[in-house]
């Protein structure tokens, strides 16, 4: 069944899951996060198969998430990299996986991989930062206001009033 397109939507979650594809795609970006760079490395990490695993990395490509690189002439080989983009979607797979531990998502009762800081070996999460003080923020006092390029839905959406009828 082919999803339903989000393109044109005035959403940077939608234009961002436009970018990525689907669930495979994240997987596959996650192992090229951690070192993984061939496809048959990427197929066997995965165990997603060939023909899917060949549209999401023609996929990624296009969207400028990953680049092909030949390491090898005869025969042709290439090797698949994250590009900038690419490299700047690892705090979203980091939220997911901190979101898949709080709620158990993997169904193992305890979570698979940590991160920590490599010099002092404490536990890391992430957290949303005051840009001028770089201070954690508490979720309380975070609020979402219409930015430049909203629209009037996106104004309603969010506008405090509206929300009294919620």
């Amino acid at each position: 069944m082919k999803s339903r397109s989000f393109a044109g939507m005035r959403c940077s979650i939608a234009g961002a899951l436009e970018l990525i594809g689907d669930r495979w795609a994240l997987l596959v970006i996650r192992d090229l996060s951690l070192g993984l760079r061939r496809y048959d490395d990427l197929r066997e990490s995965t165990n997603i198969p060939a023909a899917t695993l060949s549209a999401r990395l023609k996929h990624l490509v296009g969207s400028g998430i990953v680049e092909r690189v030949r390491y090898q002439e005869r025969p042709p080989r290439d090797e698949y990299r994250l590009t900038e983009k690419g490299r700047d979607l690892w705090t979203v797979c980091i939220a997911l996986r901190e979101w898949g531990d709080r709620w158990d998502a993997s169904g193992f009762g305890a979570p698979p991989v940590g991160t920590f800081d490599r010099e002092t070996g404490r536990p890391l999460t992430l957290a949303i930062v005051d840009a001028e003080t770089g201070q954690a923020v508490p979720p309380r006092r975070i609020e979402l206001r219409p930015g430049p390029g909203a629209d009037d839905a996106i104004r309603r959406l969010l506008d405090p009033a509206a929300g009294a009828s919620r």
